[in-house]
């Protein structure tokens, strides 16, 4: 009884003595069509011109064989396969959250955040925060989620319309720039910079690197602007502290 016993299969084309087939259909190296001839003549052939024999179509009857370098035509599809991969674009979700009753300068600092991911070509989550009383009133939430999505209309639109979720309110941001273009665009900007740099000698390139765009990757901008959320947040922090002690002064006046 056969048992398989694991282990990884091979994708790679059967070359040479590995094909196994009484006749083949032979493609020329230039791309011509030789016509179907025995396995014997079709390593001849190779052998005659210093090629490799590959199997390109497993699955035609007969098998499709042509005559080719086999190690040039690896590297090139590893050199593809490098360049497709660079230039992919993954699309990414950062998330902003704010306060109800956010505070004028916090509001540009996230607005700025915001600015900056759309333009780098990736998708922006936003986050209305409700603690306690803040949650009866949900229009301030909606009307600031309005006026944020006004003022940024230039790089982006309302992918996903203002909605309640639990003690949130969520919108999504989507850039009007591919990511495509956004990378293509820093790259431009890095190639300029670097040129810039060499024409002015009294430039450090260090200084110049440091101003390269994180699109690709190559700076971790991402964990400083964590950082300023963080601290961002806790600057909201101080202001909840603030209308908790308005708090008892607004109820002794209601009753």
């Amino acid at each position: 009884m056969w048992c398989y016993r694991g282990g990884s299969i091979s994708t790679e084309p059967r070359i040479n003595d590995r094909i196994r087939v009484p006749e083949v259909r032979l493609v020329g190296p230039s791309g011509e069509q030789v016509g179907i001839v025995p396995l014997a003549k079709a390593l001849e052939l190779a052998q005659e011109y210093d090629l490799d024999l590959v199997e390109v179509a497993a699955s035609a009857r007969p098998p499709v064989c042509k005559l080719m370098d086999y190690g040039k035509f690896k590297y090139e599809s590893a050199m593809k396969a490098r360049e497709a991969r660079k230039n992919q674009a993954h699309t990414v979700i950062k998330e902003m959250k704010l306060r109800p009753k956010i505070d004028p300068h916090d509001y540009d600092t996230k607005k700025g955040h915001v600015v900056r991911f759309l333009k780098q070509g990736d998708k922006v989550k936003i986050t209305i925060m409700f603690r306690g009383r803040e949650q009866s009133r949900p229009e301030l939430g909606y009307r600031l989620l309005q006026r944020l999505a006004s003022d940024v209309e230039d790089l982006g639109f309302v992918e996903s319309n203002p909605k309640q979720d639990g003690r949130n309110m969520i919108m999504v941001l989507g850039p009007h720039k591919k990511k495509t273009e956004a990378m293509a665009e820093a790259r431009e900007a890095q190639a300029a910079r670097k040129a810039e740099a060499k024409a002015n000698p009294g430039r450090s390139q260090n200084a110049a690197d440091g101003e390269i765009d994180d699109i690709e990757g190559e700076t971790t901008e991402g964990e400083i602007a964590e950082g300023e959320i963080a601290e961002g947040e806790i600057a909201e922090g101080e202001i909840t502290e603030a209308e908790t002690a308005e708090a008892p002064a607004e109820a002794s006046a209601e009753a």
